[in-house]
């Protein structure tokens, strides 16, 4: 094969590559988005199947005992989430937002590593407990923070 042939046909192949890429790209980012959603289905799903008295509110958030929960597909950013005035909202370590907003004593299924927004009228203290139900820490609002929730059972926003 010449060089000017050799050449051209590099040139062709390349130039095809270029025009394929956005193409595959774009394909492949379609398969991500639909592996998230289906993810996400099936959190909600195994959610509402295990905990009786919630149901779904929309595509990805539940109604739950005292509040809210906004389940997120993998890889979201863990930061104090938004929260309502006279809400305290959670951010687990999996993404999930709790949102609490109902006066009363709760279960808690969060998990990880996670942040919290206590947005309730200043002065409310909530209150986190154990698994035997004891005491393990509070906090005053106005404030937000970091916390371990693996080993929250129990919380009493206000």
């Amino acid at each position: 094969m010449n060089i000017p042939l050799r050449t051209a046909l590099a040139t062709l192949v390349t130039t095809a590559a270029l025009v394929a890429s956005p193409s595959l790209a774009g394909t492949a980012s379609a398969a991500a988005e639909s592996a998230q959603a289906t993810h996400l289905q099936q959190r909600m799903n195994n959610y509402l199947a295990t905990h009786p008295g919630t149901h779904r509110l929309s595509a990805n958030k539940i109604a739950i005992p005292g509040g809210s929960l906004t389940l997120t597909a993998p890889g979201s950013s863990v930061a104090a989430p938004a929260c309502s005035n006279g809400h305290l909202c959670i951010q687990d370590g999996t993404g999930a937002t709790y949102d609490y907003y109902y006066c009363g004593l709760y279960d808690f299924n969060g998990v990880g590593n996670g942040t919290f927004n206590n947005n309730q009228t200043s002065g409310t203290v909530a209150r986190f407990y154990n698994s035997d139900g004891s005491l393990r820490w509070t906090n005053t609002a106005k404030d937000t923070g970091t916390a371990s929730w693996t080993p929250v059972y129990r919380i009493r926003p206000c």
